[in-house]
């Protein structure tokens, strides 16, 4: 009860000094307040992207590995491209053979991709990337129809001339028209419509079906050479439950090799990428810029705390014959202590609330005028609330410190 009764008294009287120094107080709440939004803003905004990024690399599928010429994440100053380039692209025939013998995989696919534009009666749409994939890719990335259906088997083997296209392709063609069934061009070639994807938004990587069309890759060998070296070619391989994508890659490693014919010394002469890579390289991005987050709200937080320091300081001078007053009557040192240190601690924390408030209005304007994903999240709260009170206890306890340690009798003859 005691602990209660202290606590009580030593709040209503840092609310009393507070409102009591009305202007004081609001310009004491400015600066914490700036350091907080500066600070949670940032992390705000960082955590977001990386959550819409990391949301739109997992769509690949984390159980899956792409075979393709060249590695994700090379770099650096020891990069030799001209070797990769000189890698053979991935090929139809090496599909089968994976799909043959890898015992390991739940499914396969080839796909290659092209820039083409596509026209129907009057409309076109220009630099449409048209996915060419073999039979299995519905099995490996996750998309839902619109409208309309998937290639039949009996369709990806013929190599017929039909095509899914994306919501915004579709929209660009046809408008607010059916498209099923209906015929356009692509390089000449007619295609039957078959489906449209359904709307996805837009994504960080752009790895999205919105902007693409998907045909049958024996479709396409009718128009070009698949195999040409600067054609982006890849096979997408899904483990099944339960392999490890490191059991994969071991299998497919020792197939690839067997397939290309590969000497026993001699270096790999195609790539195997995951998921997992690109998110190495994310964790190192983005802890960078979460150190320059910390360096900016730092700087702001470390102002705010100076100017509630002064602040305190100043409160402490204007009341020292109060303080006299208090301790000839009774008051311990810890209770000036708490009363000084709550009035630090809770403009802080009012400070920081007006910050966080500031944050979350800029993030509902974020989402209403950005087409990506803005959140603050508990943890950015948490964060908030924590460094305020922080500050505050900091800020505040020397001042609080020495307004405890004061003489009565001198502080009741100070003027």
């Amino acid at each position: 009860m005691l602990v209660i009764k202290l606590f009580r008294e030593s709040l209503v009287l840092a609310l009393h000094a507070l409102l009591t120094n009305k202007l004081r107080t609001a310009l004491s709440l400015l600066g914490i307040t700036i350091g907080i939004f500066a600070i949670i803003s940032v992390f705000t905004a960082v955590d977001s992207l990386e959550m819409n990024v990391r949301n739109s690399i997992e769509s690949l599928g984390n159980d899956v590995v792409f075979i393709q010429k060249w590695p994700w994440g090379a770099g650096g100053g020891e990069y030799e491209w001209w070797e990769y380039w000189k890698r053979p692209n991935t090929q139809l025939k090496e599909l089968a053979e994976i799909q043959k013998k890898c015992t390991l995989a739940e499914a396969c696919a080839f796909v290659v991709t092209g820039n083409r534009t596509i026209k129907y009666k009057s409309n076109h749409v220009n630099n449409v990337e048209i996915m060419s994939v073999s039979h299995d890719y519905d099995r490996i990335v996750n998309f839902e129809l619109e409208t309309g259906r998937y290639f039949s088997e009996l369709e990806s083997a013929n190599g017929k001339s039909v095509i899914i296209l994306g919501s915004n392709v579709a929209q660009g063609l046809f408008e607010n028209t059916d498209p099923i069934g209906e015929n356009l061009k692509i390089a000449g070639i007619h295609y039957t419509v078959i489906g449209v994807f359904k709307q996805e938004g837009e994504s960080i990587t752009n790895d999205t079906h919105d902007n693409k069309t998907v045909v049958t890759v024996n479709s396409v060998r009718k128009l070009i050479a698949i195999h040409k070296r600067h054609l982006n070619t890849f096979i997408m391989v899904k483990a099944k439950e339960g392999v490890t994508n490191d059991q994969l890659k071991d299998n497919l490693r020792g197939l690839m090799r067997s397939i290309r014919k590969t000497k026993p010394l001699a270096d790999d002469n195609f790539s195997l990428n995951e998921i997992s890579i690109i998110a190495k390289e994310l964790d190192k991005i983005f802890s960078v810029i979460s150190l320059a987050g910390w360096l900016i709200g730092g700087f702001s937080i470390l102002v705010g705390g100076f100017g509630i320091a002064n602040i305190m300081f100043v409160s402490v001078k204007e009341r020292t014959n109060i303080i006299g007053i208090q301790k000839a009557l009774g008051a311990k040192n810890y209770f000036i202590l708490l009363q000084f240190l709550f009035e630090s601690i809770l403009l802080c924390l009012i400070g920081g609330l007006a910050g966080l408030t500031l944050v979350y209005l800029l993030v509902l304007m974020a989402n209403s005028m950005i087409d990506m994903t803005f959140s603050l999240t508990f943890s950015n709260i948490g964060l908030g609330i924590f460094v305020s009170g922080l500050i505050g206890i900091i800020s505040g306890f020397i001042p609080a410190f020495s307004a405890s340690k004061l003489d009565p009798v001198v502080a009741i003859r100070s003027n």
